[in-house]
């Protein structure tokens, strides 16, 4: 097993993110949010939620977005593509929840992660 320097996986982090980020702005989705875990959560740097407009629309984004993490040598699973109204992708450190905008609404993870209070 090869061991990576904090500095390292905080590249690595960074480089998935933009990633995401550029992924999703390419395929129109709509009200693209990051929020930051750092200090709050030990499942993740970073969870990016974003809305698509249709059951097909999010499933594209999903999948588009899993191909670009593969190109750049990067490791992902999903789950909820079988629906496709929400597509959880994992993604290292980096979540990404891809939602139809009801299903979005009726969570509100950025409401609920906002809230979240730093550990200790």
């Amino acid at each position: 097993m090869v061991k990576t320097t904090k500095k390292q996986n905080d590249k690595i982090t960074q480089e998935i993110l933009e990633i995401v980020q550029k992924s999703l702005d390419d395929g129109k989705a709509e009200d693209i949010t990051v929020i930051d875990l750092a200090g709050k959560s030990t499942i993740a740097n970073y969870m990016v939620v974003a809305s698509g407009t249709s059951n097909r629309h999010v499933a594209a984004l999903a999948e588009n977005l899993q191909i670009k993490l593969k190109e750049q040598g990067h490791k992902s699973i999903s789950e909820g593509a079988e629906k496709a109204d929400w597509i959880l992708i994992d993604a290292y450190d980096v979540i990404v929840h891809i939602f139809k905008p009801e299903v979005r609404n009726f969570y509100s993870l950025e409401k609920m992660w906002s809230m979240a209070k730093k550990q200790d």
